[in-house]
C-alpha cells in the first residue's frame, strides 16, 4: 500500500522523535546545560530551547512554546540569560545531545545517511508561520554526522510543533486544554497527565468544567464524541503542515530515510528515550 503524505509525515514523526527526545531524557544534555551555571533542569529547558530565539521577553517564549501554564516560563526567562547566553545555551545543548546519542547509539550503521536525509528534508521546509523552527533554521547544520542527526531532528520537530500549535489555536483549544485533551485522549485523568498534574486542583479543574460547558468532555469526566473528533482532526492537520517537510525529498529517498531511522529509533526506544 502507497503511503500517503500524511501518514508519511506522521510515520517519520515516531522515528525522529526519540532522537530530539534524548535532549530531555539523557543526562549529558542537562549536565552541559548546567555546567553553565543555571539553576535546575527547568532552567536548562528553557534555556536550552528558547535559544534561538535570542534574548526576547518572557511573554514571546510563552506564546512560541504556546502550552505552559500562566507564569512558568517567567520563573525561568529571562533569568536565564543573566547566567549565560543564547549562544552558549545553543553549543552546550548541541554538544549534551549528540554526546548522549553517541553512548546510546554506537556504531548504527544507518546514522550518517539518516542524518544525510534528515537534514535535507529539515532545510527545505517551508518555514512561513513556523517562528520556532525558522529559529532554528538561522542555526549552522553541524558538519559530524550524530550531532548533524540531532540538529535534523530538532528542526523536524520543532517544525512539527509550531503547525500542531497552528492547528489548535484554530480548533479554539489553549494551552493547558490541550495536555488535558491529549491525557484523556490516552486514557489518562487529567490530574495524573506530567505536564499538568503539578497545577493547583483549582486551575485545572476550572480548565476541565470549561471544556465540559463547550462539549469536549462529557459528564464522566473522558472525552466525548465531540472530543475525540477534535483531537482526530487537530492530530490530521499536524499531519498535513507536518508533510511539507517531505517536499525537499524524492519519493525514493523518503523511504529510504524511514529505514534508515527504523534502527536508530529502535535503540533509542529501547533506552528510553520516549
Amino acid at each position: 500500500m502507497v503511503s500517503t503524505p500524511a501518514e508519511t509525515a506522521r510515520r517519520l514523526h515516531g522515528l525522529v522523535e526519540p532522537i530530539h527526545l534524548v535532549t530531555y531524557f539523557a543526562d549529558e544534555p542537562d549536565q552541559a546545560l548546567l555546567a553553565l551555571g543555571l539553576r535546575n533542569t527547568w532552567d536548562a529547558y528553557f534555556a536550552g530551547r528558547a535559544a534561538p530565539l535570542g534574548r526576547v521577553p518572557a511573554a514571546v517564549v510563552d506564546a512560541v512554546f504556546y502550552n505552559f501554564a500562566p507564569g512558568e516560563v517567567a520563573r525561568h526567562i529571562p533569568h536565564v540569560w543573566d547566567i549565560t547566553t543564547p549562544e552558549e545555551a545553543i553549543a552546550a545543548r548541541e554538544r549534551g545531545s549528540a554526546a548522549a546519542l553517541r553512548r546510546i547509539l554506537g556504531d548504527t550503521p544507518t546514522l550518517a545517511r539518516a542524518a544525510d536525509l534528515a537534514t535535507k528534508a529539515a532545510t527545505s521546509a517551508p518555514a512561513h508561520g513556523r517562528p520556532l523552527y525558522a529559529a532554528l533554521r538561522t542555526l549552522p547544520v553541524p558538519g559530524e554526522p550524530v550531532a548533524r542527526l540531532w540538529h535534523a531532528a530538532t528542526l523536524l520537530r520543532e517544525h512539527r510543533g509550531d503547525g500542531h500549535n497552528a492547528a489548535l489555536v484554530a480548533a479554539g483549544i489553549g494551552g493547558t486544554e490541550a495536555h488535558v485533551l491529549h491525557a484523556l485522549s490516552e486514557g489518562m485523568p487529567a490530574g495524573q497527565f506530567g505536564r499538568v498534574h503539578h497545577l493547583p486542583a483549582p486551575r485545572l479543574a476550572a480548565v476541565v468544567d470549561g471544556m465540559r460547558e463547550r462539549g469536549l468532555i462529557g459528564a464522566d469526566g473522558w472525552l466525548s464524541d465531540e472530543g475525540r473528533e477534535t483531537k482526530a482532526r487537530i492530530e490530521a492537520i499536524t499531519d498535513d503542515l507536518a508533510a511539507t517537510a517531505l517536499a525537499g525529498l524524492e519519493p525514493g529517498e523518503r523511504d529510504e530515510l524511514i529505514a534508515a531511522l527504523e534502527p536508530v529509533a529502535a535503540a533509542l526506544d529501547a533506552a528510553g528515550s520516549r
